[in-house]
């Protein structure tokens, strides 16, 4: 995927706000606002854009407690895995996950009500399960996500320096 320092500039605005109209997005990147509108849709289509979300707060929708649950998995196919993943993404409680390298094969972002909540949601949504092995639980105190747009590839950080 080939990006310009336009198409960074345009990231990095859209990152810390998705929802920033498309006049403002163009004045702050120095563009044309119908360059603009044709530069974030061709960024979608290209799929460096892969959507646009609301932050939503966790009280707002009863999430009274966050936590991290590290997965261990019984034995390693793809169909186990597969079949565990689209388990896990069918969990309203679920967040977010990831697949990992390491001595866990998923580590899991839930929300839930309380610890009764989370105790009754770990032992039905992981521990019953046959696929799994081992669960660990971390509770998370705090959540922010980073707005900066981390630009790593290195034909771009020698163009930044």
């Amino acid at each position: 995927m080939q990006l310009d320092r336009t198409d960074f500039e345009l990231l990095t605005l859209l990152r810390k706000n998705a929802r920033m109209p498309n006049k403002a997005l163009a004045e702050a990147a120095g563009i044309a606002a119908s360059t603009a509108l044709e530069r974030v849709r061709r960024l979608r289509q290209l799929g460096a854009i892969q959507g646009f979300h609301a932050e939503v707060a966790p009280a707002a929708v009863g999430i009274g407690l966050q936590a991290m649950v590290s997965i261990r998995l019984a034995r390693h196919s793809r169909r186990g895995f597969d079949s565990f993943r689209e388990h896990l993404l069918g969990l309203r409680e679920v967040l977010a996950l990831y697949h990992v390298a390491g001595s866990d094969d998923f580590l899991v972002h839930v929300g839930v009500r309380d610890s009764n909540h989370l105790r009754d949601f770990a032992l039905g949504a992981f521990t019953e399960r046959k696929e799994v092995a081992h669960i660990e639980t971390r509770l998370i105190f705090e959540f922010r996500r980073n707005t900066e747009l981390a630009i790593l590839r290195e034909d771009d950080l020698r163009s930044k320096r």
